[in-house]
C-alpha cells in the first residue's frame, strides 16, 4: 500500500482510511453529506495525489497526443487543458485523462491513479516517434481545491489573479510560498476551484498554507466518498464504473470528445460506430420512489427483463433523492424513459434525466 505525502497529515486529522488504487487514502473526515455540502456552498479541499502523471516533451509530442487520443489536442493553446480519453483497439477505453499543453513540445498528461502502469504501457507502445516521456507520479503530488469560495479564499497565496483563470485553463506560478506550481481550474466536482500540482517534498507547506488562508472561509478537509457523491451530481464519468476497457466512448457520451477530423487509435471502427448509431447508451437516471441505487444493481424495464446494470449510484446529498448512471438499450434512453432498478428483488420506479442532475 502506498502512502501519500499528506497521509501522516490525514491520520492526524482522524480520516477514515481505506486502499484505493494501491493508495491508502481519506475517504471521510466528518462525514460525506457534510463534506459534499462544504464543497457545493463554500471551499474543500482533497488530496488527490495518486493521480498520474507523464511529461511528453520533443517536437512529436503533440503527434503522439493525437494519435493515442480520441479529442484534437491541435486546438489547445499555452496555457489551455483538455477532456479527453485514450480509446484501446477494441473500441472500448483505456483510461481518461486530462491533457495540459505548456508549449508546442511540452505536455502533461493526468491519468487515473489505477491505471498509472496500464496507461503508461500503452502509450509507450504507440511511441515510435521519438517523444521523451517521464514518469513523474511518483514525485507530484495534487490538492483539489473546490468550491465556490475557492478563488476569494486561496487569492492571498499567490500573485496571479485567480478569477482571470477560465474553466480548462491553467498558470504556472507562486504559490503558498513555493515557485513554478500549476494552478489549474479544473475540477470534478462542478462547483468551481482549482487543482494544484507541487512536489512531495513542497505539499505539506501548501496544504497548512491553504488551511491557514481558508479558515476564516470554513475551509475543511474532504474525503474520497464525497468527491464520489459530486462527480456523480454532475454526471462526470468514473473510469471503472462507468466506462471501461468495453465501454466505447459513444456509448459513454463522450462523443464530443471523439474527434473525426483527425485520425487516431480505432478511429475507422468508432466512426463506423456513429454512422450506425449505438446500441446501448450511459443514461442518467432519478428513483421516482424511495431507494438508493448502487453499483452493479440491475436495470430491468416493466416487464421484469433485465437490460442493464448500474454503473454508479447513491443518494444525492444536493437532491435529496437516488440517482445513478447505466447502460440501457438506445430505445430507452430517451429523457422521460421509465426504466427500474432492481433493489433487494424490488423493481424500483426511475425515469431518465438529462444531465447533470445538480444545476447551480
Amino acid at each position: 500500500m502506498k502512502n501519500t505525502a499528506l497521509t501522516h497529515v490525514h491520520q492526524a486529522l482522524g480520516a477514515k482510511m481505506v486502499p484505493f488504487a494501491g493508495y491508502n487514502m481519506p475517504v471521510q473526515y466528518e462525514g460525506v453529506n457534510a463534506e459534499h455540502e462544504t464543497v457545493r456552498n463554500g471551499v474543500g479541499v482533497f488530496d488527490v495525489s495518486h493521480m498520474g502523471e507523464f511529461l511528453l516533451t520533443g517536437p512529436n509530442a503533440l503527434s503522439l497526443i493525437q494519435k493515442v487520443c480520441s479529442n484534437d489536442a491541435s486546438v489547445l493553446t499555452d496555457g489551455r487543458a483538455q477532456y479527453s480519453c485514450l480509446p484501446n483497439g477494441e473500441g472500448g477505453i483505456v483510461d481518461d485523462l486530462i491533457i495540459y499543453r505548456f508549449n508546442e513540445e511540452k505536455y502533461l498528461l493526468v491519468v487515473n491513479a489505477s491505471n498509472i502502469e496500464k496507461d503508461w504501457n500503452w502509450i509507450s507502445s504507440k511511441n515510435d516517434m521519438g517523444v521523451e516521456m517521464r514518469n513523474l507520479s511518483d514525485d507530484y503530488s495534487l490538492l483539489a481545491i473546490q468550491g465556490p469560495k475557492a478563488v476569494e479564499a486561496m487569492q492571498s497565496l499567490t500573485s496571479v489573479n485567480l478569477s482571470a483563470i477560465k474553466y480548462y485553463h491553467f498558470e504556472v506560478a507562486d504559490f503558498a510560498g513555493i515557485e513554478h506550481v500549476i494552478i489549474s481550474a479544473t475540477g470534478y466536482t462542478g462547483s468551481g476551484g482549482f487543482e494544484i500540482y507541487a512536489k512531495n517534498t513542497e505539499i505539506e507547506q501548501i496544504w497548512n498554507k491553504v488551511f491557514e488562508a481558508g479558515a476564516s472561509y470554513g475551509i475543511k478537509p474532504i474525503g474520497l466518498a464525497a468527491r464520489d457523491t459530486l462527480r456523480l451530481e454532475m454526471g462526470f464519468c468514473l473510469y471503472g464504473n462507468d466506462i471501461d476497457d468495453t465501454t466505447s466512448p459513444l456509448e459513454a457520451g463522450l462523443g464530443w470528445i471523439t474527434k473525426f477530423t483527425k485520425d487516431f487509435t480505432n478511429a475507422e471502427a468508432l466512426k463506423k460506430q456513429k454512422e450506425e448509431g449505438v446500441k446501448r447508451k450511459l443514461v442518467g437516471f432519478e428513483l421516482t420512489e424511495r431507494g438508493i441505487p448502487r453499483h452493479d444493481y440491475e436495470i430491468a424495464d416493466k416487464e421484469g427483463n433485465v437490460m442493464g446494470k448500474v454503473t454508479s449510484g447513491t443518494m444525492s446529498p444536493s437532491l435529496n433523492k437516488g440517482i445513478g448512471m447505466g447502460y440501457v438499450p438506445a430505445e430507452y434512453a430517451a429523457e422521460g424513459s421509465e426504466i427500474y432498478i432492481r433493489i433487494r428483488k424490488n423493481d424500483v420506479p426511475a425515469k431518465v434525466v438529462k444531465l447533470p442532475f445538480y444545476k447551480k
